[in-house]
């Protein structure tokens, strides 16, 4: 697992979730995705499917190449 490459992921997640004024909370409700798995992504202690991605990037209304788009 690449650390650092983690690491700049989950400043991206976080970034764009509090511009689109999205809580971590608000993932509660969709399957698939808890809370905690925000939380650990965004704070770079886990690796993340690409589905999830998926349904976090739909959850955010942004497509996968803006998550992923932080070089």
């Amino acid at each position: 697992m690449d650390s650092e490459y983690l690491k700049k992921f989950a400043r991206q997640l976080k970034k764009i979730r509090k511009e689109k004024n999205i809580k971590q909370d608000d993932f509660l409700d969709v399957e698939g995705i808890s809370r905690s798995t925000i939380a650990m992504v965004e704070t770079a202690k886990t690796d993340i499917t690409l589905s999830k991605l998926k349904i976090i990037a739909d959850v955010l209304g942004v497509n996968l190449k803006e998550l992923l788009d932080f070089d």
